[in-house]
C-alpha cells in the first residue's frame, strides 16, 4: 500500500466548509441494531450525523420501560462533502454497509426533508413510524410550530394525518394534524 493511499483514507473528516452548497445529506445503511454505535463512531470522526429516534413503551414479562429506537431502522443520515476521502472514511466505520443510492455512491437528500424531520422531533409532536406512501395529495401546514412542513394528507383511524417522507430510503412518519390549517401545494 503506497503512502498516498494511506494518507487519502485516514484523513479525519472536517466540517469546515468554504461553501454550504458543497455539503449534502446522504443516507447510509447500517447493520441491524448498529445505528447508535455508528452515530457515536462517526461523531468521533467529526461527521455531522442525524439519527431520528422515537419513544415507545415496551412491555416485558416483569416490567414496562420507555425505549428510544431509531425511527428508520438500519439508516443514519450524514451531512458531508462528496469527496472520496469522506466516503471511504464513512464506509470504514464499523457497522456501515454502504451509501443509499445509485451505484452505492449515495444520492443527496433534499435539505427540506431532513429539516422537516428535525422540526417534528424538536417540537415533540406526537408521531409514529408509518409505511412509505407514494400516492396521495401533497399538503403544507400553515401556522403554528409546524408551519411550512409539507407531506401527504392521509386518514389514519379517522384522524387527519400528515405523512412526512424521506423519498430516497422510502420511509415515513405520520403526524396528527387536528387543529392545524393545511393547504394543498
Amino acid at each position: 500500500m503506497s503512502t498516498s493511499q494511506i494518507y487519502l483514507t485516514e484523513l479525519p473528516l472536517i466540517n469546515v466548509m468554504s461553501e454550504e452548497a458543497e455539503f449534502s445529506w446522504l443516507a447510509i445503511q447500517t447493520r441491524p441494531r448498529y445505528e447508535k454505535k455508528v452515530v457515536s463512531d462517526l461523531e468521533e470522526k467529526g461527521v455531522n450525523v442525524f439519527l431520528p429516534l422515537f419513544s415507545v413503551k415496551r412491555q416485558w414479562s416483569d416490567r414496562q420501560r420507555v425505549v428510544n429506537p431509531p425511527l428508520f431502522p438500519s439508516y443514519v443520515f450524514v451531512r458531508l462533502a462528496p469527496t472520496l476521502s469522506n466516503r471511504v472514511s464513512i464506509l470504514r466505520t464499523n457497522g456501515v454497509t454502504g451509501f443509499v443510492g445509485a451505484r452505492g455512491v449515495g444520492t443527496p437528500i433534499p435539505d427540506g426533508e431532513i429539516e422537516a424531520l428535525r422540526r417534528v422531533i424538536k417540537q415533540q409532536v406526537a408521531f409514529e413510524p408509518y409505511p412509505y406512501l407514494k400516492i396521495g395529495e401533497r399538503v403544507c401546514i400553515r401556522g403554528g410550530s409546524l408551519d411550512g412542513i409539507e407531506g401527504m394528507l392521509m386518514a389514519i383511524n379517522g384522524d387527519q394525518s400528515l405523512v412526512v417522507s424521506v423519498d430516497l430510503i422510502q420511509k415515513s412518519i405520520a403526524i396528527r394534524i387536528t387543529g392545524y390549517s393545511v393547504v394543498a401545494t
